[in-house]
């Protein structure tokens, strides 16, 4: 039981916090300035070899 009361302390310390910092840093890095290009292709790349309607 000594492992498992090891991990579970880990794991409601510092891995949570690991956790946190890259959600953080994923989030900062998404909504950095200068990426809403970067963005805006993305959404747009189903649609960037249509022709029109029904083609």
């Amino acid at each position: 039981m000594e492992t498992y009361s090891f991990l579970r302390e880990l794991a409601d310390s510092w891995v949570l916090l690991v956790l946190t910092l890259f959600f953080l840093g994923v989030w900062v890095w998404a909504f950095r300035p200068g990426s809403r290009p970067i963005h805006d292709d993305a959404a747009r790349a189903p649609f960037r070899h249509d022709e029109g309607p029904g083609e």
